[in-house]
């Protein structure tokens, strides 16, 4: 298995790259929708159109796209075992247990806002907002520059 994982190991960096750009864009876009539905919950057809946008994109992109991502990453880290003695990875595998975890954290804002739980304003989504791309930043960082 090992072998034919490093055989086709820059298919799973193509497969890992693609399922993490669909899983940070929806990263990007969910705090924005929820800053936009804090706004407008008084506006019952606002509401449930929010509403649908962000379940569909939670569940039909960002889940997927998370789950692909860990897998394909999971593969490569698999088929090249030594990747877990450098620091770099370390580091690249912490910000991705923090996305993870944000995602969820997200996760339970929509649930918040749907059943109509949410005490925080458009602003604390809007913060919020820039999260993933820190994350994003040094994720990226660890992976390309690798810089110890």
């Amino acid at each position: 298995m090992q072998t034919f994982l490093l055989e086709n190991y820059l298919w799973l960096k193509a497969l890992h790259v693609i399922s993490l750009i669909a899983w940070m864009a929806g990263m990007f876009y969910l705090p924005r929708l929820f800053a936009y539905h804090a706004e407008n919950i008084s506006e019952t057809v606002q509401a449930k159109t929010f509403e649908i946008m962000e379940a569909r994109l939670l569940r039909i992109i960002m889940n997927p796209a998370m789950i692909a991502t860990w897998i394909f990453g999971a593969l490569m880290l698999y088929a090249n075992t030594g990747l877990m003695e450098l620091g770099w990875m370390h580091v690249k595998l912490t910000g991705v247990v923090l996305m993870t975890g944000l995602h969820m954290v997200f996760a339970k804002w929509r649930k918040n806002l749907l059943n109509g739980k949410n005490i925080k304003t458009p602003k604390f989504y809007k913060l919020w907002n820039e999260a993933p791309t820190i994350l994003m930043v040094i994720i990226v960082i660890m992976a390309v520059a690798e810089p110890f």
